[in-house]
C-alpha cells in the first residue's frame, strides 16, 4: 500500500487515541491508562500514551507530506477511508485487548461496564466498515 494510504490510517490511530484520552480520560475522567495504580501513576500512563499517539500523528504528517501526489485521485474517499480503517481498527482492538482481555480499564467501570465497553467496540467496527465502503469505492471508482 502507498504512503497516502498508511499517512491516514496513521492520522486516524492518532487522533482517535489522542480523541480517547482526552474524552474518557481528561475531561469524563472514567479511566486512565493503566488503573491498578496510585493517581500519580496514572496520570504518567496518560502522558505516555498521549505520547505514543503523539509520535503516530506525526508520523502520520510525514508519510502523507511524502505521499505522490499521483496517487492521490480520488483522494477524498481514498484519506477518509484510510482514516477511518485507522480509527476503528485502533477503537477496536484497544477495546478487546484492554478492556476484555487485559482489564487494565473499562471505558466507565462500575455499574453497566460491560455494556460501555461494547458500545466502544462497536463504535470501533462501525468505523471500520465505514472506512472499509469508503476505501472500496475509491477503488471501484478509478477502475471504471
Amino acid at each position: 500500500m502507498k504512503k497516502s494510504f498508511w499517512g491516514s490510517f496513521l492520522f486516524g490511530v492518532g487522533i482517535i487515541g489522542m480523541l480517547d484520552g482526552i474524552v474518557f480520560h481528561q475531561i469524563l475522567q472514567w479511566h486512565s491508562m493503566y488503573m491498578p495504580i496510585d493517581r500519580h501513576h496514572q496520570i504518567a500512563s496518560d502522558g505516555y500514551f498521549h505520547l505514543a499517539v503523539t509520535i503516530i500523528i506525526f508520523i502520520s504528517g510525514i508519510l502523507l507530506w511524502n505521499s505522490d501526489p499521483r496517487e492521490n485521485d480520488h483522494h477524498t474517499r481514498k484519506f477518509w477511508g484510510g482514516f477511518l480503517l485507522g480509527a476503528g481498527i485502533f477503537n477496536f482492538l484497544e477495546g478487546i485487548i484492554d478492556h476484555h482481555i487485559l482489564q487494565v480499564h473499562h471505558v466507565r467501570p462500575g455499574e453497566n461496564q460491560l455494556m460501555y465497553d461494547l458500545i466502544f467496540d462497536a463504535s470501533g467496527l462501525l468505523m471500520i466498515l465505514i472506512g472499509w465502503y469508503l476505501y472500496r469505492s475509491r477503488k471501484k471508482e478509478m477502475n471504471n
